[in-house]
C-alpha cells in the first residue's frame, strides 16, 4: 500500500504544483480563498424573493438568431396558436427516444414531470397569462444540481441524491418562470475533465463532427442546444465547463460572477471555483436564462447581497468600450483560432472599441494554482471510500488531489489574491475593460482512440491543461466571462468543421457589459454567416408546427 501511495505523490510533483514555492512575491500577500466580489452595497434584507422575471418587453435585445429556433420563436408560436408546449414535449420525446445519439445527451428524463409542466404551460397560454419569457421553453439541466424527482450522480455511478429531496434555487427559479425541464444532461464524471467522455453514463458526440468531443464538463447541455433540441440549457463551470463546450459546439456560454447564482440547498464541491450559468444558441436567450438563474436567494448570505440582474442595469451606450489583450498569452493558440479571433477583434474595433495591450503576471503558475485548488476541493468533497467507484482516470486525479500539502494550498490562495488585485488595478485604470482571448487554444478535441476511448475513457492531462489555458483565470478570480462563436475551421478527422470560440472576461458584476459585447458580435456573425447549424441539427419547426395542426 505504501508503494501505491508513492505514485500519486510523484504525480503531484511532476505536475508542477510545487513551483509556487520559489515565488518570493507571495510573501507580500495574504491567502485569498473566496473570490467573491460584490459590486453593490445592497444588503440581504433589502432583497425579496419575488424578483420580477423578464418578459419580452423587459429584454435588452430583440429576437436575433437566423440559424436556431430561439425562446422567442417558441413563445410567439404559442401565442399565435401554431402549436403548444405539450406538442413540443411530445415531439421531443419521440426524437430523443428514437435516436441513440440524442439519448446519450441525457442522464435521466422523467417524462411524467415533463408533460405535467408542459400541460400547465399550455393552459397558461390558452388563458393569455404566460409567466415569463421562459414559459413553455424546453431546457435541460446538468446533472450537478438537485432536482425534485431526479437522481443526482454528477456523471458517476455513485448516487449523490439529497436525502429529503429539494431543487437547487437557480433551477427552481427556472421552474417558477414556466420552463419545461427536459431531464438532466450527461456530464463528465464529477466534472473533472474537459472532453465529456463518460463511459459510465454515455458520451454525446459533437453535433458538427462526430469524431470530436462536445467538450466538458457541460457537454450534454451543449449538445442538446447545438443539436436544436432546445434553445437553452443549464451548465456549471469550475474550470471552463460552460465556455469550453460552448466554444466546441458553436454556442454562447456565460460564466457569471462567482457567488452570484445560488444553488442552495445543493453544496458546491469546488466551492471557490465553481458557478452555474446558461448555454444558448443566441445572446437573447443567454440574457433570458441568466436573469432568472441569478435571482438573488434570500437564504444564501452571498447571493442575497447581489443586485437582481435586470435590463435597467444595462450598460450606457456612451460608456467607454475597451478590449485588453495580453499578447504573449493570446498568441498561444493555434493559427486558425488566432486568425478567427483577430478578425473578430477587428470587427469590434470598427464599432468603436479601443484595443490596448495589457500584462498579467504568473499566468502559468496561476493555472497550476487553479488546478491544485479545484483538485483539492474535489478530493475533500468525496469520501475516500467512494473513490474506488470512480473511473480509473478520476481515481488517479483525486488521489493526486489528496496529496496537496496545506502550505502549498495556501500559496495557491496567495497567488489568487495577487491576481485578483492585479485585475482590480487593470479594471480601475481602464473603465469598461474586457480582457479578450481565444476560449481555447486548440481546434476541438478529437476522439483519437475511436470507440475504445468511448468505452474505457481517456486521461490526457497535457491536453486538458492546454484546453484550459485561457478559461481558468475567470474561475480562479471570480470574474464573469462569456464565450461567443467566431468562426469554423477544417479538422483532421471525419466530415464537418468545428466551431471556434472567443472569450471576453469582465470586471466582477459586469455581466451587462458581456451581454452587450455578445450582442455586437452576434450581429456580425449572422451577417457574415460565420457559424452555420450543426450537421445533426433538429428542425423543430417541422415537427412542432405539424403537430399543432
Amino acid at each position: 500500500a505504501s508503494k501505491l501511495n508513492i505514485i500519486p505523490s510523484l504525480l503531484w510533483y511532476n505536475t508542477g504544483f510545487g513551483t509556487l514555492r520559489p515565488i518570493k512575491e507571495l510573501d507580500d500577500y495574504e491567502p485569498g480563498y473566496d473570490p467573491t466580489v460584490i459590486g453593490t452595497s445592497r444588503t440581504a434584507q433589502s432583497i425579496t424573493v419575488d424578483v420580477e422575471v423578464p418578459t419580452e418587453r423587459d429584454l435588452l435585445y430583440e429576437e436575433s438568431s437566423d440559424s436556431h429556433y430561439t425562446a422567442q420563436y417558441y413563445t410567439s408560436a404559442y401565442k399565435a396558436g401554431r402549436f403548444t408546449p405539450t406538442t413540443v414535449a411530445a415531439g421531443l420525446k419521440d426524437r430523443i427516444l428514437g435516436n441513440e445519439q440524442y439519448r446519450a445527451v441525457f442522464f435521466q428524463i422523467r417524462w411524467d414531470q415533463v408533460f405535467a409542466a408542459a400541460e400547465a404551460s399550455t393552459e397558461r397560454y390558452k388563458a393569455g397569462k404566460p409567466l415569463s419569457a421562459l414559459d413553455g421553453i424546453p431546457v435541460t439541466v446538468k446533472d450537478e444540481v438537485d432536482l425534485d424527482g431526479y437522481k443526482k450522480c454528477i456523471g458517476s455511478s455513485i448516487d449523490f441524491t439529497r436525502k429529503g429531496g429539494g431543487t437547487s434555487w437557480c433551477i427552481k427559479k427556472w421552474e417558477e418562470a414556466g420552463a419545461i425541464i427536459i431531464g438532466k444532461s450527461n456530464m463528465h464524471e464529477l466534472g473533472l475533465d474537459t472532453t465529456n467522455n463518460n463511459p459510465v453514463r454515455g458520451t454525446p458526440r459533437n453535433p458538427y463532427n462526430s469524431n470530436y468531443y462536445t467538450g466538458g464538463s457541460s457537454g450534454g447541455s451543449a449538445c442538446a442546444v447545438s443539436s436544436g433540441l432546445m434553445p437553452i440549457a443549464h451548465g456549471a463551470d469550475g474550470g471552463g465547463s460552460i465556455r469550453l463546450p460552448a466554444a466546441y459546439c458553436g454556442l454562447y456560454g456565460l460564466k457569471p460572477t462567482h457567488g452570484r447564482v445560488s444553488i442552495l440547498p445543493t453544496a458546491s464541491v469546488p466551492f471557490s471555483t465553481g458557478v452555474m450559468g446558461p448555454l444558448a444558441s443566441c445572446i437573447t436567450d443567454i440574457e433570458i436564462a441568466y436573469r432568472i438563474l441569478a435571482t438573488p436567494d434570500p437564504s444564501n448570505p452571498v447571493s442575497s447581497r447581489f443586485a437582481p440582474p435586470s435590463a435597467s442595469a444595462a450598460v450606457a451606450p456612451s460608456q467607454k468600450k475597451v478590449i485588453g489583450v495580453c499578447r504573449p498569452w493570446f498568441a498561444c493558440a493555434e493559427k486558425p483560432i488566432l486568425a478567427a479571433c483577430n478578425a473578430a477583434i477587428e470587427h469590434y474595433t470598427s464599432l468603436g472599441y479601443e484595443t490596448i495591450d495589457i500584462d498579467i503576471p504568473y499566468l502559468h503558475e496561476g493555472q497550476l494554482a487553479h488546478a491544485m485548488t479545484i483538485l483539492a476541493e474535489s478530493s475533500a468533497g468525496l469520501p475516500l471510500h467512494q473513490i474506488p467507484h470512480l473511473s480509473a482516470a478520476n481515481k488517479i486525479l483525486l488521489s493526486v488531489g489528496w496529496q496537496t500539502p496545506g502550505a502549498d494550498l495556501l500559496l495557491a490562495q496567495k497567488l489568487r489574491n495577487l491576481l485578483m488585485q492585479h485585475l482590480a488595478y487593470l479594471f480601475t485604470e481602464h473603465p469598461g475593460l474586457l480582457i479578450v482571448t481565444p476560449t481555447t487554444p486548440n481546434v476541438g478535441w478529437r476522439i483519437s482512440g475511436g470507440e475504445g476511448d468511448l468505452k474505457y475513457g481517456i486521461s490526457d492531462s497535457n491536453m486538458s491543461l492546454k484546453s484550459m489555458r485561457y478559461v481558468w483565470l475567470a474561475n480562479f478570480t471570480g470574474c464573469p466571462a462569456l464565450n461567443i462563436p467566431v468562426g469554423m475551421v477544417e479538422v483532421e478527422a471525419g466530415e464537418g468543421q468545428i466551431p471556434i470560440g472567443m472569450m471576453a472576461m469582465a470586471e466582477w458584476c459586469d455581466e451587462e457589459g458581456l451581454l452587450r459585447f455578445g450582442r455586437e458580435g452576434e450581429k456580425w456573425l449572422q451577417r457574415e454567416k460565420k457559424v452555420p447549424k450543426a450537421k445533426t441539427w433538429v428542425d423543430a419547426k417541422q415537427w412542432t408546427e405539424r403537430a399543432g395542426k
